[in-house]
């Protein structure tokens, strides 16, 4: 019978603990507990973020189907019927039919221009060098921070010499002007995270920058001008304070100051459930562009941070 020889142990060196096999190792950290525990609290805090941010949409679409008595007795309860003429109200009576096309007008062509422009002058900054290339980018940033109150004075006497005050055109330009600053910032960034080789390879084949630049760096650019219009439509589609001050037609009120209108129009009695109406119809073209686009600004904002 052979017998197996137990090898002499191995010295190990100071400050090293070796273990043996076949010994109970040593309890692992506590990160199982400490990992679920966390888990649990920020599951916690979204179901209650969730929970504040969709119970007023919900309390608000319900109610626009009340009529005014049920609004201050029942505010929390079911609608006892549907009343839809609460909707045909506010779209006829409260000229919310003109205040949407308005808007659609202002945002769709100011939101056209200002991905065209933006895109142009993102590309450029981030992939050619010039003298002057950062010190345009900066000045891009600081239009972010500069607020847009001190701006109002001096915007105002400018849009009226140049004879655009209370036109749609003049309120586009505006807009556009307000958005850049932002989409030039985001989009420069994630021109940066795209390949070169493709466009060198646009080059070597005889394309042009402009050709180069509208079918191939443009199109791979989608996420990101998905993911930055996204942003530029909600902040221009509720955008209320520059429509005030550079649009005092009531012909070309835009649907944040018909919704002024209709809430302050009557005093006392106003039009609440006419008013809850013409809210949610405000809000209904910014939670479906949402809705519909989610997974592009996702893809968006990481693809841009991620090289």
């Amino acid at each position: 019978m052979k017998t197996t020889e137990t090898p002499a142990p191995i010295p190990a060196e100071p400050g090293v603990t070796l273990t043996v096999p076949g010994t109970p190792a040593g309890k692992p950290p506590r990160r199982g507990r400490e990992g679920t525990v966390l888990n649990v609290f920020s599951h916690g805090m979204l179901v209650l973020w969730a929970f504040m941010v969709v119970m007023p949409l919900l309390w608000a679409v319900m109610t626009s189907f009340k009529d005014d008595s049920s609004i201050f007795t029942s505010p929390w309860s079911l609608p006892d019927k549907l009343h839809l003429d609460n909707w045909a109200r506010a779209w006829t009576d409260a000229n919310m039919s003109d205040y949407f096309l308005n808007t659609v007008l202002v945002v769709g062509g100011s939101l056209v221009g200002t991905l065209v422009l933006g895109s142009m002058a993102a590309y450029v900054l981030a992939r050619f060098d010039f003298p002057g290339n950062r010190f345009i980018y900066f000045l891009f940033i600081g239009g972010m921070s500069f607020p847009i109150m001190l701006a109002l004075v001096p915007l105002f006497y400018v849009v009226n010499n140049m004879g655009l005050l209370n036109t749609i055109h003049g309120l586009i330009l505006v807009y556009i002007a307000y958005s850049l600053p932002f989409t030039v910032f985001f989009l420069t960034a994630f021109f940066r995270s795209l390949p070169t080789s493709v466009a060198e390879a646009a080059f070597v084949d005889g394309a042009s920058h402009t050709r180069t630049f509208f079918q191939i760096m443009l199109p791979m650019a989608k996420p990101g001008l998905i993911s930055v219009g996204i942003f530029n439509f909600l902040g221009q589609w509720n955008q209320y304070m520059l429509p005030t001050v550079l649009n005092t037609d009531p012909d070309k009120r835009v649907l944040t100051q018909g919704l002024v209108q209709l809430a302050t129009s009557q005093g006392y009695k106003g039009d609440w459930s006419g008013l809850f109406a013409g809210l949610v119809m405000a809000m209904l073209p910014v939670l479906a562009a949402y809705i519909v686009f989610q997974r592009q600004v996702v893809q968006g904002l990481t693809a841009g941070a991620l090289k």
